[in-house]
């Protein structure tokens, strides 16, 4: 009997080690610093943008199929792609960012930083931080 209990919490703990291992076997497969200003809080019909998701998809439309780039945008290779800007919203939401970092995102002009990861299990995902440079209002 004490045979099999130990069995079955040995199993247990195995299945919870694999069910957490997605996270732990993502890979960063990019990153970029971006300063979202006012251009990239309105939509190309002029509309306020009212989730970060939106706004920092903007802001790689901005960059990379209008031309339009603050002076501390950096590229990257994985936003230049429209499919990829259409998944961004999914990819905020299956990350790990601060709500308090996304609501500064919707409030004012702030730099972040993005990481992008790719896991076998869940798909690729983003994670926001805020960069360095002091973030303002309008």
């Amino acid at each position: 009997m004490f045979r099999k209990t130990l069995l079955a919490c040995a199993a247990a703990l195995a299945f919870t080690a694999v069910a957490c291992a997605p996270a732990a076997a993502a890979e960063l497969i990019g990153s970029y610093n971006a300063w979202l200003s006012k251009a990239d809080h309105y939509n190309s019909q002029g509309q306020r943008l009212t989730t970060a998701a939106a706004i920092i998809r903007q802001d790689r439309a901005n960059f990379h199929k209008y031309g339009i780039q603050d002076p501390a945008d950096e590229s990257d290779s994985y936003f230049n792609n429209v499919n990829n800007r259409a998944l961004l919203e999914q990819m905020l939401n299956d990350g790990t960012s601060d709500p308090g970092v996304l609501q500064r995102i919707v409030n004012g002009n702030v730099m972040i930083h993005v990481d992008i990861y790719r896991s076998r299990h869940h798909g690729d995902y983003v994670v926001v931080t805020l960069g360095d440079a002091a973030d303002s209002g309008y």
